[in-house]
């Protein structure tokens, strides 16, 4: 079964809650580097996107990390994977 936008939305902002926990994700733009908005550093980027790849059960090649760059583009290259 298919995971649903809201789905997906959910697993990304779930993952980034357990990366930063004092982050307001509720009110984080979809469109706003991660990684500078909420100051998480190479190492936790990293461990954001294992945490939503195993939740998802999905493999993401290295060269498709920046796409996890904002929640808006990990919720498409995961929306659209084959």
């Amino acid at each position: 079964m298919e995971n649903t936008p809201d789905q997906v939305r959910a697993i990304l902002q779930r993952e980034l809650g357990n990366i930063a926990p004092e982050a307001d994700l509720d009110t984080l733009a979809p469109t706003v580097d991660l990684r500078e908005e909420l100051d998480i550093d190479s190492f936790d980027f990293v461990r954001y996107i294992a945490a939503v790849s195993e939740a998802l059960d999905v493999d993401v090649p290295e060269q498709d990390y920046m796409q996890f760059s904002t929640l808006q583009g990990a919720q498409n290259y995961l929306l659209n994977l084959p």
